[in-house]
This record gives structure tokens, sequence and C-alpha cells, in this order.
């Protein structure tokens, strides 16, 4: 995770903003975030939190309190900024690994969110941080996360405005990271990585842990809102699987 780490901090600046600019900000999290209802009152564990822009929406939207932890100091030193610079109450942040952090015995949460944190993980990681994820949630507690969607790289063979550069096939290639990039509608592409896994090795993972509940599962993509909104910058994603959310409920 050190040259995770290392493309975060070399780029934290360019994931700042307070309203949507990226491709994934209209693709996916506003999708992932209504997923997350209802959540007043809710205490949430944002866990790859970037530089909050995620966390700032689940606190407007009511959350008593939101914990955001990312591996990149230099992500958290835009989100701590942030809350400052708006005085917003109820927001924490840290530099930390997901899977290396110790939690307390007190550290409980209604809900906790991956938003593309597991592309960044092998398999065998992704399947320990969501076995750490399901005990730290309360009973009757939702897991919710989205990465991209596995299908994507083999399907989309150029870049603009989202692509990833596969190494194998859609089997061979388990477990090999592929880099990408996601552009910004300003025309601004940030680097991305996508350790690939396939959808199995993800309700796998949910098995494995003590889910017992079927996961609300969705393939997320390009909408005649997106294309009304801005064609050119929307259309060579039509019909293409971009991302996947999955919700799953912790049982009492």
């Amino acid at each position: 995770m050190n040259k995770t780490r290392e493309l975060y901090n070399n780029q934290a600046q360019q994931w700042v903003r307070k309203e949507p600019i990226l491709l994934s900000d209209y693709s996916a999290r506003p999708f992932v975030i209504n997923l997350c209802e209802p959540i007043q009152g809710l205490k949430i564990l944002d866990a790859g939190c970037g530089e909050g822009y995620v966390g700032r929406q689940l606190l407007q939207r009511g959350a008593s309190a939101v914990h955001g932890i990312d591996i990149s100091e230099k992500m958290i030193e835009q989100a701590n900024f942030i809350c400052k610079e708006e005085q917003l109450q109820g927001l924490s942040y840290e530099t930390a690994d997901i899977r290396t952090s110790e939690f307390s015995e007190g550290d409980c949460y209604d809900l906790v969110l991956c938003m593309f944190l597991f592309n960044y993980l092998s398999v065998n990681e992704t399947h320990a941080v969501i076995k750490k994820i399901y005990s730290l949630l309360k009973p009757g507690g939702h897991f919710i996360f989205s990465v991209p969607h596995p299908l994507l790289a083999f399907l989309k063979k150029d870049k603009y405005p989202f692509y990833f550069q596969p190494s194998g096939g859609y089997f061979s290639g388990r477990d090999t990271l592929f880099p990408g990039e996601i552009w910004r509608r300003d025309g601004i592409p940030v680097d991305v990585q996508c350790v690939h896994k396939t959808i199995e090795d993800y309700f796998n993972g949910l098995h494995l842990a003590g889910f017992s509940e079927f996961p609300a599962f969705h393939e997320l993509h390009i909408t005649e809102e997106h294309v009304k909104l801005d064609p050119k910058f929307f259309t060579p994603l039509i019909d293409l699987p971009l991302h996947l959310a999955f919700k799953v409920r912790k049982n009492n």
C-alpha cells in the first residue's frame, strides 16, 4: 500500500472538491450515498475517506458522527482543512491503514462505508478487511461499499473519461494491479488503480466474514440524465458497467 499512499499524496489537491467534478461523483457517489439512507443519527466509519467528500455529505444528511480514515496523510490534511474552514462538527479524521488499524472494544458503528477502497487491496486483504468491518458493526448495522466493475477493464478499450489497463484475462488477471485514470469534468485526469477481483470474490468475502443475509447488489452505469448534463463527457461510457455497489446488514 506504500504505492497507494504515494499515489494519493502526490495528487491530493486534485481530489479536493466541494461539489461534483470527478466522473464517479456523478456515476457512483450519489447512488451510494442514497443507499446509506436512513442516515439520521447514525455513527459512521468512512474507511478510505480520501479528502472527506462523502463524509461531509453524510453529515449534512443527519449523521451524528462520521470518522474517516485514509492511508494518505495528504488526503487527511485536506479533509481536516475543509472541516476546520467550514467549522463542521461531528467529523473526525486520522491517517490509518484499515488492514492494520487497531480499534478499541468501544468502537462500534451503525454503518461502515468503503468507497473505492477494495480496488487497492488483494483478494486476501479484502476478505480480512471485510471480516474486521463485520466486527465493528453494531447488530443490525449496515456495511456499504462500492468498487469498479470487474468487467469494465476488459470492455472499454479507449481511455477517456475512465479506464483501467488490464493484464491477463478476467480470471487469469485476478489479484493483478491494473493502472488507470478517471477524469474530472474540467479535463484533469487523476490516477487510480485496481487490483482485479471477480464478482465472486466480493460475495465470498461477505460470506466468510459472517454476513448471512443476501446483499443488495447494484451495477452502476451512465443514465440519460448524465448524458443530458454533459453529452461529451458521459457519452463514451453509455451502456458500460462502471461500478458495483453492495449493501448488507449484520444480523441482530
